[in-house]
C-alpha cells in the first residue's frame, strides 16, 4: 500500500468499531491513539466534553439522501502530538448531536476524527473532508459506508485525503 506523505490517513490509524454510543467510540478509540503516543492523556477527557459543548455531527442527507452521517470530532492542539485524520466506521450508527442545530441528534456511520496540532489548519483540514464527501462517486461513497472491513473502508480513502 502505498502511503504519500501528504496524506492525513495512513492504514495503521484506520479503525473499525462496534461502540454503541458516541462516548464508547470516543474514549476506545482515544485509548489507541494515546498507547501510538498521538495524543496526551487529557485528549480522551477533553475531547467528551468538547463534543457535549460543540456537537461535530454532520448531517450529509443534503449532499445525497443515500449517504450515511458523518461526525469530525476534534480538540485543541494542545492535546495532540500530531497532524493526522483518523477515520473510524462504525459498524451500528451512533448518535452524536449535529454541528449546524445542536439540539438535534444525527445517527452517525463514520467519523473523521482530526488530530491537529496547528490551530492554524483546523478550517483546512474540515474542509478538506467535505471536499472528500463531495467528490465521493455515488458508489464509492455508498461502499465506504457499507464498508465493514478495516481494508475496504481504507482502499476507499485511500490517497483522497
Amino acid at each position: 500500500m502505498s502511503h504519500t506523505d501528504t496524506s492525513l490517513i495512513n492504514f495503521e490509524n484506520v479503525y473499525i468499531s462496534q461502540a454503541e454510543t458516541s462516548e464508547q467510540v470516543l474514549i476506545e478509540i482515544g485509548q489507541q491513539l494515546e498507547q501510538k503516543g498521538l495524543v496526551k492523556e487529557a485528549f480522551i477527557d477533553n475531547i467528551l466534553e468538547r463534543e457535549r459543548n460543540y456537537p461535530t455531527g454532520l448531517d450529509l442527507q443534503v449532499v445525497n439522501p443515500k449517504y450515511g452521517n458523518i461526525a469530525v470530532p476534534h480538540t485543541e492542539g494542545e492535546f495532540v502530538n500530531t497532524t493526522q485524520i483518523i477515520p473510524v466506521k462504525l459498524l451500528q450508527p451512533v448518535s452524536f448531536n449535529n454541528m449546524i442545530q445542536p439540539k438535534m441528534s444525527l445517527e452517525v456511520s463514520i467519523l473523521f476524527m482530526i488530530l491537529n496540532n496547528d490551530p492554524e489548519e483546523q478550517s483546512q483540514i474540515l474542509a478538506q473532508i467535505m471536499d472528500f464527501i463531495n467528490n465521493l462517486d455515488e458508489d464509492e461513497a455508498i461502499k465506504m459506508f457499507e464498508s465493514t472491513t478495516k481494508e475496504l473502508f481504507y482502499q476507499i480513502i485511500e490517497g483522497k485525503l
